[in-house]
């Protein structure tokens, strides 16, 4: 044990000194800060850029004066015939275009555009919602509909989702809540297995061609440094993680606080992919406001969801660790453990995928509820579905095979691991690996 924890200090120590350790904390949180600065900037840069002055020429008659400006789109009255109107727009620069309304527009529902360049998408969304409005609040006054009195009927319908519990209690179902964790925990979990496994297997890969291997398996067992490799990387891995995840909240509180106008913040969220199911989610929450938001937050068990993130991390991480070992043991360099990397992190990488979908989707159906049973699947699928709400049995049964499979694992590794790291110029294949599994010590 005493030796263990020799390896991992030295693991520890000798990576979080290396300039390249310090850089990357402090760089990737500034890279990802300057990424979404950059990104709001242009957003909102481009808001202007897409501002168009469009000349109306109104066959019609009342088109013109019903049409509303606003931050794309600013309308002007031409004065002059479409003709002459068309000869000034090839001459000038800038964003400008001329709104042709036809007579019969009513009945043909045609409208022109023209520009003197490509025309922008927003633009021509905005333009065409304001006229279909004016064309249908002609039609309603035609037919004799009074458009007030539609106006008025708007039903906001809001669900207050309930789900009873196995004393027969009713509580707040939060399911908004307990899909954006059940994401947000699929991206965590897979990107910190993948990366900091990986770390292992290029720290063996590292010692192997440089011989320090040699050295230091005379003084300790192979197993012994298998296992100081695993935790002293992942302490490494832990550390680096949460100096980035304080770091990044630091800068993005800051910036929001001191620099960025909230107006200007709902402006570029709104015009980002995505933002119509971030609505479709906050009606989920319910449409009572803050108020309910707030009250959905604190009904949910995040402790249970916090103490479990733990284990399932840690017990996922030192289970494809030692896999990964195995594999940098079994390679002399980089370019050949890749070939080890894609089936190693397969079952992770379709868990993650499904967890988008399938899992968020249907948290206790039969595959997401089989998945977070595989040891090798479940420290992503089943942190999913525990913020849906798991029966207590599923999730100490999924922790207890995923412990036992990393004991195996770690047994089987151990022993790929004691041949392997002596080998040198060899490129190792499955059946060449089985062999150095029975070989006896």
């Amino acid at each position: 044990m005493h030796k263990i924890l020799l390896i991992i200090q030295r693991e520890y120590l000798s990576r979080v000194k290396k300039r390249s350790f310090i850089v990357m904390t402090f760089a990737v949180p500034l890279f990802f800060f300057a990424l979404y600065a950059g990104m709001f900037y242009l957003t909102k840069k481009s808001f202007k850029d897409a501002h168009t002055e469009v000349f109306i020429i109104d066959q019609q008659g009342d088109f013109a004066s019903r049409l509303q400006s606003n931050k794309n789109v600013s309308y002007k009255k031409s004065q002059l015939p479409l003709q002459q109107q068309k000869e000034r727009l090839a001459q000038e620069q800038g964003k400008q275009a001329i709104l042709y309304i036809p007579q019969d527009i009513l009945t043909t529902q045609k409208a022109e555009l023209i520009t003197s360049g490509k025309t922008s998408f927003v633009t021509q969304e905005v333009i065409s919602g304001q006229l279909e409005d004016i064309i249908r609040e002609k039609e309603y006054k035609a037919k004799g509909i009074d458009l007030n009195l539609i106006q008025s009927i708007k039903p906001k319908v809001a669900i207050d989702a309930k789900e009873i519990t196995v004393d027969g209690e009713e509580k707040n179902s939060n399911t908004a809540i307990a899909m954006g964790i059940g994401v947000a925990l699929a991206i965590l979990v897979y990107l910190s297995l993948f990366l900091y496994g990986a770390q292992v297997m290029r720290g063996i890969i590292e010692e192997k061609s440089n011989r320090i291997i040699e050295v230091i398996i005379s003084s300790v067992k192979p197993f012994q440094l298998m296992m100081g490799k695993i935790v002293g990387i992942g302490m490494v891995g832990l550390t680096q993680f949460v100096m980035w995840l304080v770091l990044t909240l630091g800068l993005f509180i800051t910036a929001t606080t001191l620099f960025v106008n909230p107006q200007d913040m709902q402006e570029v969220a709104a015009s980002q992919p995505g933002a119509a199911n971030m609505g479709t989610v906050s009606n989920a929450i319910g449409k009572g406001g803050s108020a309910s938001i707030l009250a959905s937050i604190q009904s949910f068990n995040f402790t249970e969801v916090i103490v479990f993130f733990f284990l399932f991390f840690i017990a996922g991480y030192l289970l494809y660790s030692a896999i990964f070992a195995a594999a940098g043991s079994a390679v002399d360099n980089e370019t050949e453990a890749n070939q080890f990397s894609m089936p190693i992190t397969m079952p992770l990488l379709l868990t993650y995928i499904l967890s988008f979908g399938v899992i968020i989707n249907d948290p206790n159906g039969p595959i997401a509820t089989w998945l977070s049973f595989i040891p090798f699947t479940s420290p992503i699928a089943m942190l999913v579905r525990i913020p849906f709400g798991v029966p207590l049995w599923q999730i100490l049964t999924s922790l207890a095979l995923l412990i036992l499979t990393f004991l195996l694992i770690t047994w089987v590794a151990a022993r790929i691991y004691r041949v392997g790291i002596l080998i040198y110029g060899k490129k190792a294949s499955l059946k060449e690996i089985i062999k150095w599994f029975n070989y006896k010590n």
